[in-house]
């Protein structure tokens, strides 16, 4: 335990936003007297045990961090220096095909690292969205409590002087409530962000493959546009231009009636009736009378 590391207690603990919680009131230590967690009065909250990486000393005061800004943190610094080493192997292996064997291995390993990250950013983006959550039921407590003393003073029921003290209490405690939102806010978007950046790194591949199908998918599309015939250039006559004559509209390519000899088509059998049988009749009477 060193000399600062004593120099903590007695010494009262705020919130980054300066709001008071208590006093530190003791410390927890390992076995080679390193502190672990420290020991903090906070008043009718009773004692709470607050980890020390999350105290930071500053003179007279202690100023508390809360868990999620020091994961969030940590979890950023963690995933630029791994995203900057990938870049940094990436780039050795385009200045020198040869070592792509050796890197090979180093690359899983960064990979892997982010993988692992990955699973922590799940957990903190939970903690920082349950944390928004509890944020908003306090601004709105703080802001019912306000509105609440607003009627209570217009309806004479409390002094001037109270209203001001808890318009001033109210408008403190939601002003640290609006930092500490826009605090979350900024740090879901750098998380946002560097995973973009992260994806946009390890699979370039696939995106060189999109653009090169989308190159192929436009050269095929100007091939077939050139290989379409020209427009002919010399006038086209009309056919109102060039008589018709039987020598032209012979010249067609078409069967010729003589090539084939056409079917004979028999003729359909008279039908014989009583006025022809008597006419036959009366042919073969005179017939016979004439060779007599």
């Amino acid at each position: 335990m060193t000399h600062d590391d004593i120099d903590i207690i007695g010494k009262n603990v705020k919130d980054m936003y300066g709001t008071f919680m208590g006093k530190v009131i003791g410390t927890i230590t390992d076995i080679d007297g390193s502190i672990q967690s420290v020991g903090v009065d906070c008043g009718s909250q009773g004692l709470q045990q607050i980890q020390y990486e999350q105290l930071v000393v500053q003179g007279d005061i202690v100023i508390f961090i809360p868990k999620w800004r020091l994961d969030s943190q940590r979890l950023l610094r963690e995933k630029q220096l791994t995203l900057r080493r990938l870049k940094a192997l990436i780039d050795i292996v385009s200045e020198n095909g040869d070592m792509k064997a050796d890197a090979e291995i180093i690359h899983e390993k960064y990979k892997s690292k982010l993988v692992s990250l990955d699973e922590t950013e799940h957990e903190i983006k939970a903690k920082l969205e349950a944390r928004l959550t509890e944020l908003d039921e306090q601004m709105k407590s703080a802001k019912m409590l306000l509105f609440d003393a607003k009627v209570q003073y217009k309806s004479n029921e409390i002094s001037e002087t109270t209203f001001d003290t808890v318009k001033s209490c109210t408008t403190e405690f939601i002003e640290h409530v609006t930092h500490e939102t826009a605090e979350i806010s900024n740090v879901q978007r750098r998380i946002s962000d560097l995973d973009i950046e992260v994806q946009n790194t390890i699979a370039p591949p696939e995106k060189h493959l999109q653009d090169s199908a989308v190159s192929y998918l436009d050269n095929t599309e100007q091939e077939v546009q050139t290989s379409l015939p020209e427009a002919p250039t010399a006038p086209v006559t009309t056919s109102s231009e060039v008589p018709f004559t039987i020598e032209a509209q012979t010249s067609i390519s078409e069967p010729s009636i003589e090539s084939e000899a056409l079917p004979t088509i028999p003729e359909p059998p008279k039908q014989v009736t009583a006025e022809t049988s008597e006419k036959n009749n009366n042919n073969d009477w005179l017939a016979r009378m004439e060779a007599q």
